[in-house]
């Protein structure tokens, strides 16, 4: 039968099968079409990896770094650029131009822009970022020595004449011109409290922690009275925070020249301008926040000070009592009206009689207290206002978008020079970035971005630095591999640094391609001619808030003085000024230059090569010997201190009034913190090995065609940086230290009665002083976690 058509009904399927014609093709040659279009489109993803690869990682040893306009600037170009183009006759103009003119903090707009515009002129994207801060400035005045006359008939008589009256000013000099403006900034202290008091005054020697214990323990009465302390050792505001505590009404603050070794007057020198000796009318000013409590705006504690923002209570961060600070021509009268009351300094310990430079004029240094017919007028008014300061930025943009380097000198300074402190390192900036901007003009970019930093309020507690980094750490936690500081760039012709352990290594070898300025033997560098000592980051300078707040590993450097071999510098005086620094600091600006040179190539190699140049070994091992250095602490009472360094240390150790919990079980508890150190030392080792490897990787080259090789590399060499930018902030505590949660790292923080000097593993420190093991215990178990964190983060 044939086939016959049906109805379609619920049974037959939705989808039938048809015959078709085969496909006819859109184009004649479609198969070589198609072939071509795979071909060209795998050819453009394997340019476009080529592109990335060798924009991303370019060995930095004699391959080039592309720039605009097909140029290229190969990393010993830009080396080569880094050493030859600054100039020591820029560098003079550069300090010239600072110390023309007052630059007190918030009180510097023009330094700012001239800084901001000459960034612009050599390429370098820069501008202004103001902050609301709490400051204060000098209104009036006095000190006056009082002595209530005599009626002739033994009675005790109301009235009074003055003894002496302080001038409180430092004497104008024919030979340096800055001491003859009529601009000039008073003698005073930043943060000191206004007030007028008047008592009997002290003798606290350095007034540090022991020093006032010594004082108790002598029976000298201290409540109601005026404190006369020396400069040195600690930190000018924790002398007055412990005379605060101890009731006494005000603080004067004077430069013994017993501190300048054998450069001064008694021994024969001349006093500046004819000498290298100190003036007798130099006078020290100066912060009085109590720096090793927390750092920057003391009304915005761990949040910026911008416009509107709530401010906080500054009761335990600055001082309530009065001070001043005095020349020691001017403390002599005081001093030597002490003679013959209380008991002499050799009668309280050999602490009290180290460096006594004032004997040869008639000083005793007896302790007092002044009898009551003879008594101190401390006046101090001070103008307390919220008012902007300035940080002036600069970038310039690198490859890689979360690796980023700050490097910061601050601008502000206390008097009209500051040929030392700050600008010193101002003009090293500034001869720095103009050597970057060479390279920019030649087509140069970093691999990574750098910030350029001209921070505006160090001097009153390192204010403009630490609202920035307030401000902006959410950024700063995930892409800021190291910070770089000059602040005190050239006072003398000794290199030294502060640095931490991961940037040991990079100081060696950076200092290793500068050639000395000081040519003893023929081809000298500056490594060759340094002690190689690295000391512990404490405080004082604008790297507290990356090192201490945000954990970013951080480096302070600069040449200093010997004051047995140099002119004494006059620090944060009116003789810190450019007729100084050009006559007996840094003739010809050599050392401004060599600075330069060395800030320029410590930038060049964390920026500009794959690897990061950081080193973990150095961390651990650093770390071990902190540890030994905790478990000696424990029987170093025993141990007379030697060295200025240990003294100090020695004298600023807290008292516990009883002890607290098991000190055995303690010194026990140290046997775990040497075991994760080992361990980290293992993952250490590792890592820097596997980095060294990678870097020599890099510096091979790869043909382009060898994508898949040259981007496992990349990811490699990414991964390894990662490590390293992270192995910082792995010692940092949310909680922060015992009494001043502001400083968050469990490694290093200014010592709490040094405030200037690093301590190292401060929570233990602080606990064995105090007899507290109960709390070193839990600090144990604190830094040990943080120390695998650290560990974990290597492997």
């Amino acid at each position: 039968m044939g086939n016959k058509d049906t109805m379609a009904s619920e049974h037959t399927p939705l989808i039938t099968t048809v015959a078709v014609g085969a496909p006819r093709p859109r184009y004649p040659h479609s198969t070589l079409r198609r072939f071509c279009s795979i071909a060209l489109g795998s050819s453009l993803v394997v340019l476009l990896f080529t592109f990335l690869l060798t924009d991303f990682s370019t060995p930095p040893h004699g391959h080039p770094h592309p720039g605009p306009g097909g140029k290229h600037v190969s990393y010993e170009k830009l080396q080569a650029l880094l050493l030859d183009t600054p100039s020591a006759e820029k560098a003079s103009e550069w300090s010239n131009y600072y110390t023309s003119g007052p630059h007190l903090a918030g009180q510097n707009l023009s330094q700012a822009e001239w800084t901001r515009d000459r960034w612009e002129e050599w390429g370098v994207k820069s501008n202004i970022v103001a902050y609301d801060t709490y400051l204060n400035y000098p209104l009036d005045r006095r000190l006056a020595l009082l002595e209530r006359k005599s009626d002739g008939t033994g009675e005790k008589s109301d009235q009074w004449r003055v003894a002496f009256e302080a001038t409180l000013t430092e004497d104008v000099l024919e030979e340096d011109p800055t001491t003859q403006l009529d601009n000039g900034i008073p003698t005073f202290h930043g943060y000191s409290a206004s007030g007028n008091v008047t008592g009997s005054f002290v003798y606290v020697n350095y007034g540090t922690f022991w020093d006032f214990q010594d004082l108790i323990h002598a029976n000298i009465s201290l409540e109601g009275k005026i404190a006369i302390a020396r400069y040195g050792g600690i930190f000018r505001g924790l002398k007055l925070k412990r005379a605060e505590e101890l009731g006494m009404i005000g603080c004067i603050l004077y430069s013994d020249p017993g501190d300048d070794m054998n450069m001064t007057e008694e021994n024969g020198y001349e006093t500046y301008p004819k000498g290298p000796a100190r003036n007798p009318s130099s006078v020290q000013r100066g912060s009085v926040e109590y720096l090793s409590m927390g750092p920057g705006d003391p009304t915005t504690p761990g949040y910026p000070s911008k416009p509107g923002v709530p401010r906080q209570p500054v009761d335990g961060i600055i001082p309530k009592i009065p001070s001043l600070p005095i020349s020691y021509a001017e403390a002599i009268p005081l001093l030597t009206a002490l003679n013959g009351h209380g008991p002499s300094a050799k009668d309280i310990n050999e602490y009290w009689t180290r460096n006594t430079g004032l004997a040869y004029k008639g000083v005793d240094y007896n302790i007092g207290p002044s009898p009551d017919n003879l008594v101190l007028n401390l006046a101090n008014h001070q103008n307390y206002t919220v008012t902007p300061m300035w940080d002036v930025i600069g970038i310039i943009n690198g490859t890689i978008p979360d690796e980023v380097i700050v490097v910061g000198n601050h601008r502000d300074a206390w008097i009209v020079g500051g040929a030392g402190d700050p600008n010193s390192g101002s003009a090293v900036l500034n001869e720095a970035i103009r050597s970057f901007g060479q390279a920019l003009d030649q087509g140069w970019k970093p691999l990574r971005t750098i910030v350029f930093a001209s921070w505006d309020g160090e001097e009153y507690g390192l204010v403009g630095s630490t609202e920035w980094v307030e401000e902006y750490l959410p950024w700063i936690s995930a892409a800021n591999v190291a910070y770089i500081n000059v602040d005190v760039g050239v006072s003398g012709q000794i290199f030294s640094a502060s640095a931490a352990p991961l940037l040991h290594n990079l100081l060696h070898e950076v200092t290793a391609l500068v050639p000395s300025p000081n040519q003893t033997v023929q081809g000298q560098t500056v490594r060759d001619v340094w002690d190689k000592q690295i000391s512990t980051l404490g405080s004082g300078s604008d790297y507290t808030a990356f090192q201490d707040y945000a954990g970013v590993p951080s480096l302070d450097m600069g040449f200093s003085g010997s004051a047995k071999k140099q002119a004494i510098y006059h620090y944060h005086s009116n003789y810190d000024s450019y007729w100084w620094q050009s006559t007996y600091g840094d003739p010809g600006f050599i050392y401004h230059r060599a600075m330069a040179q060395v800030l320029g190539l410590t930038i060049a190699k964390i920026a500009d090569t794959p690897l990061l140049a950081l080193n973990a070994t150095t961390y651990a091992v650093s770390l071990g010997e902190y540890a030994e250095k905790i478990e000696s602490k424990l029987t170093s009472s025993e141990v007379k201190p030697s060295s200025e360094i240990e003294i100090f240390e020695f004298r600023t150790r807290g008292v516990g009034a009883e002890v607290k919990g098991d000190r055995e079980a303690f010194v026990h508890s140290l046997k775990r913190l040497h075991k994760s150190i080992r361990d980290m030392k293992s993952a250490a080792v590792k890592l820097d090995a596997k980095a060294a490897k990678l870097a020599k990787q890099a510096n091979e080259h790869i043909p382009w065609w060898h994508w898949i090789k040259k981007f496992k590399l990349l990811h490699h060499i990414s991964d390894t940086n990662s490590k390293y930018k992270k192995i910082e902030r792995a010692f940092l505590y949310p909680g922060g230290l015992d009494g001043r949660s502001w400083f968050k790292h469990v490694v290093f923080a200014p010592g709490i009665w040094t405030g200037y000097a690093g301590a190292v593993f401060p929570g233990l420190v602080e606990s064995i002083d105090n007899k507290d093991f109960t709390n070193a215990m839990k600090w144990v178990d604190i830094i040990e976690s943080c120390i695998k964190t650290a560990t974990k983060t290597m492997k």
